[in-house]
């Protein structure tokens, strides 16, 4: 034990000579992390170790980027405390190695196949994007892709540039989707904040081009009924749209 305490000690010494300069940056994978809670422990974890400055988290990639003071800690130190969690041990990041993810979007206004076909071509367009399923019937579109090239936020920005609203897609029974019209001056961030604010809500988004709101809710806490009425406390007019005539 005493070799193996004195051998990380003199890595860390070697390091901290090498780059006693300020602060340097480490990038981990941490395959055990996935959601805001594991970031939470990881975290906790990390401001325990003199000279840990910040971290930032990317859920995606499952990866830290932990900033620290090289003259008080090192990249060992660092991975030996996360190794020791067990569920949070640090592994290499590779940014050229193919990180898969899929992504359920609903997409209200997909109205016809012509809407598929056209988020379809766009979309293939985007680099790491392999995969793309759109299901009309329940205007929701599956996309995988790697995470090393692109993001959920990539895909979603581009949508909204084609003029469509999409918010997180979940096969559970017990969560449904909401589609609004609102005014021009309200499609915007500041509603977006508003409706995540609201009982039940797990995603929303706007859309400037059609002046949209969707919304995906949880069934046994909201409906659509209430969050018209908690929009409009929060002074934003919704409507439910009259249904779609595709002229496609």
């Amino acid at each position: 034990m005493k070799k193996k305490i004195f051998l990380t000690i003199a890595a860390c010494g070697l390091f901290t000579a090498a780059f006693a300069t300020g602060t340097d940056t480490l990038v981990v994978r941490i395959k055990g992390m996935r959601c805001e809670e594991c970031a939470h422990k990881v975290g906790t974890v990390l401001k325990k170790i003199d000279g840990f400055e910040r971290a930032s988290y990317d859920f995606e990639k499952r990866t830290a980027s932990i900033i620290f003071d090289a003259q008080r800690t090192c990249a060992d130190t660092i991975k030996s405390r996360l190794t020791a969690t067990g569920r949070y041990k640090p592994t290499e990041y590779d940014a050229n190695e193919v990180i898969r993810r899929g992504m359920g979007l609903q997409i209200s206004d997909m109205h016809c196949q012509k809407c598929a076909e056209r988020i379809t071509k766009r979309i293939s367009q985007v680099e790491g994007v392999d995969s793309i399923a759109p299901h009309l019937d329940k205007h929701y579109v599956f996309f995988r892709y790697d995470a090393n090239k692109t993001s959920k936020a990539e895909i979603r920005e581009i949508l909204a540039g084609m003029g469509y609203t999409p918010v997180t897609y979940y096969t559970s029974k017990n969560i449904s989707f909401a589609y609004f019209i609102i005014p021009k001056d309200k499609a915007n961030e500041e509603t977006i904040e508003a409706a995540l604010a609201l009982d039940g809500v797990d995603d929303a988004n706007v859309n400037m081009k059609r002046t949209s709101l969707a919304i995906t809710y949880v069934n046994n806490e909201t409906s659509p009924e209430k969050l018209i009425q908690g929009l409009k406390e929060a002074g934003i007019k919704a409507e439910v749209p009259k249904p779609h005539e595709c002229k496609e």
